[in-house]
């Protein structure tokens, strides 16, 4: 790999958007340095700025792929502390929308670990790279410019944290910075202040909340399974997910969307056994609860249009969450950071990236995913937004693919390779599977043939939530 002439990139935050930032950089810059408000300690353990990191967290195939490109032996690392790898669907009971999805080996082999187990495996590798300086204990005040170029940024020790790198007011120079600072980012701010527009902003409130304990679960509780998956329906807003971590215990989230799981032994038990399925709840009779319990509350996804600016500085790249948050029910945050990071390598390979190609780029590796997310939570009647014919359509059609998901093993498994963003939604709209999907559910249901015309389902480019063209 080239390296950029004299080049030092300082990337903010040591999220895992910034933690895969920092290592492909690494590979054209001549230095590194990674800021980080927490103290970045080696090892697994909860860091205070992921409030979330306690609750069960998904990784997607796509961006295990990632990870294994870019960390040599990734995958087989992790299985080796402890992680445990199986397939997508052959080892993932999915009970989407009432129905229960087949089950066969997909060929998507997954990692189920908990966050921190995989973030402090990703931190270790960027940690040792050899061109890399970590300033961690330390707060970004400003950036810093010269006419219409990024020359660097304003930090201070973070007064709240100690930090071993005993960090300096002052400036850090750069050539490149990288915004990984999540939810919080305040580049849109700092644009501002520097004469920029801030990006538009798209917010769907979602109000999602959820709660979170540890069980270890008496044996054979799961069968031979790793995760159990269990959605809403039009008449349960509830839902739940429970996997298996690293060193045999089991995680549960409980989710509920305008009210609060409770966290108490009893009362999240008796919520776990109002899922639409029992498999959670039963799973946990004659657990052992570990730990303490944690909430959560996600308000709204929020995505900002840095592509739609008419006018970018040099030498600034945003990246992960600080450019869009998404629902965390759909396990896509960790795997969207993957797949922008994929995307920055592929633009270094060329040169320095310039931002306004950058945030093309990026925008292309969310659009998909956010319009699933999105479309998803518009299912929902309670959650505020344009619901386009397309949305609609989509909305109609995907309790149909689950039905059908049900009965057919092929169609089980078409539907998780767009789940687990390995294929594109325009795959679930193939003109044969959406015959099959319709036969299937009418057959199944005995419900009418849908309202909708077929051509626009067969048409549709993207899919799922509202992807692809108005009619």
């Amino acid at each position: 790999m080239g390296r950029v002439r004299g080049g030092h990139a300082v990337v903010l935050g040591g999220s895992v958007a910034g933690l895969l930032a920092a290592r492909v950089l690494s590979d054209h810059y001549e230095r590194v340095t990674l800021v980080e408000r927490d103290v970045l300690a080696l090892g697994v353990g909860q860091r205070r700025g992921v409030p979330q990191g306690r609750h069960l967290h998904a990784l997607q195939p796509s961006g295990r792929r990632v990870l294994d490109e870019l960390f040599e032996g990734f995958t087989a690392e992790m299985v080796g502390d402890g992680a445990l790898v199986g397939d997508v669907l052959g080892a993932v009971r999915w009970i989407l929308t009432g129905n229960r999805l087949a089950q066969t080996d997909a060929g998507l082999p997954a990692l189920f670990s908990s966050r921190p187990f995989l973030e402090g495996h990703i931190r270790a590798r960027v940690l040792a790279l050899p061109n890399l300086t970590v300033r961690d204990g330390t707060d970004v005040l400003s950036l810093t410019a010269t006419g219409d170029r990024i020359t660097g940024v304003r930090v201070a020790a973070n007064c709240r944290t100690a930090s071993a790198t005993e960090p300096e007011n002052g400036t850090i120079e750069a050539d490149l910075v990288v915004d990984a600072t999540g939810r919080a980012s305040r580049t849109p701010l700092w644009l501002e202040q520097l004469g920029y527009q801030r990006p538009a902003v798209e917010r769907v409130e979602i109000d999602v909340r959820y709660a979170t304990r540890s069980y270890r679960l008496r044996p054979g509780a799961l069968d031979r399974d790793l995760l159990v998956a269990v959605t809403p329906t039009r008449t349960i807003r509830r839902s739940g997910v429970l996997a298996v971590q690293e060193g045999g215990e089991a995680l549960v989230t409980l989710i509920g969307r305008g009210q609060q799981p409770p966290t108490d032994r009893a009362g999240f038990e008796a919520y776990a056994a109002t899922l639409a399925f029992p498999d959670i709840a039963d799973a946990l009779r004659g657990a052992e609860p570990v730990g303490e319990p944690v909430r959560y509350r996600f308000p709204a996804s929020v995505r900002h249009r840095y592509e739609r600016l008419p006018r970018v500085p040099a030498g600034l790249l945003v990246t992960g969450d600080a450019m869009a948050s998404f629902n965390p029910v759909y396990g896509q945050g960790m795997a969207v950071a993957a797949a922008e990071a994929a995307a920055l390598r592929d633009m270094l390979a060329a040169g320095v990236p310039d931002p306004a190609a950058w945030f093309r780029r990026a925008a292309k590796a969310i659009d998909t995913p956010w319009r699933v997310a999105v479309g998803a939570d518009l299912a929902d009647p309670n959650v505020p937004g344009e619901r386009t014919r397309m949305v609609r359509l989509v909305n109609a059609y995907l309790p149909k693919v689950h039905l059908a998901a049900a009965r057919d093993a092929s169609i089980a498994e078409s539907l998780i390779r767009v789940m687990s963003m390995v294929d594109p939604p325009a795959r679930l709209f193939a003109p044969g599977l959406v015959l099959r999907v319709l036969r299937t559910a009418r057959r199944v249901a005995a419900a009418p043939a849908p309202e909708f015309p077929l051509a626009d389902l067969a048409g549709a480019e993207g899919g799922v939530g509202g992807v692809g063209r108005r009619p």
